[in-house]
């Protein structure tokens, strides 16, 4: 069962993709020139994208990957190439055309539309959620998690926006993006507070590793569960 606050802050991710930001996204998971600020979250979330895969098996035959929040596809394409039959969603349809158009044709990816929390997905080894719940509230990340876990084998591994003084003072500054296509408001959590929500919410799994990145304009803090 989600909540009201996540349906409500899904529902305002998918009007910003769709109706504002697709073009602005597009460009920025890209190699296409953009601003200097824009380059420096380019370059901070390839460095988290990447930390994530490494946490991730080299080879992942036969194994299912739920890329949860897919955006525009890179992380879906390789776990792809090792070999995962991946399932690749988005709530912003904009966002998986992008994705699905990019793909190699020849890869085991599965391009949805709509929420990763729906049963219908089946059973995962891992999941990746990658920025995709820097939107929401503690205990919504949580209860997200916990949802997950009940179908995943292996690991959950998610991103949050943790709770520090530069991140607050460049989101209190409104100097994340330009105001023409900010998006929904990021949601920083503290670590601790997380960590201690989760250990009661999944009593049977543990936390993993973890790692935080602060490229000036992008800072995010990946986590690692471990459900099997």
């Amino acid at each position: 069962m989600t909540t009201a606050t996540y349906n409500r802050f899904r529902g305002d991710l998918q009007t910003y993709f769709d109706r504002t930001a697709a073009k602005a996204w597009e460009q920025l998971t890209s190699d296409a020139p953009v601003s200097s600020i824009r380059a420096k979250v380019r370059a901070g979330r390839t460095e988290m994208r990447d930390t994530l895969l490494s946490w991730l098996p080299a080879d992942m035959t036969g194994m299912r990957l739920l890329d949860a929040g897919c955006g525009t596809g890179a992380l879906a394409v390789e776990a792809a190439r090792r070999g995962a039959k991946v399932v690749a969603i988005d709530v912003a349809r904009s966002l998986v055309k992008i994705a699905r158009d990019r793909a190699p044709a020849a890869l085991d990816i599965d391009w949805r539309v709509g929420d990763m929390l729906d049963p219908a997905l089946g059973h995962f080894d891992h999941v990746v959620a990658m920025d995709s719940l820097i939107h929401y509230k503690p205990f919504d990340i949580v209860e997200v998690v916990r949802q997950l876990a009940d179908r995943t084998g292996g690991s959950i591994a998610f991103t949050f926006a943790p709770q520090t003084p530069l991140l607050m003072a460049m989101l209190g500054m409104g100097r994340l993006f330009p105001r023409s296509d900010r998006s929904p408001a990021i949601l920083p959590v503290r670590d601790r507070l997380l960590r201690t929500l989760i250990r009661s919410a999944l009593p049977k799994a543990r936390i993993g590793r973890d790692r935080r990145i602060s490229a000036s304009f992008y800072t995010s803090h990946a986590l690692e569960v471990v459900t099997g």
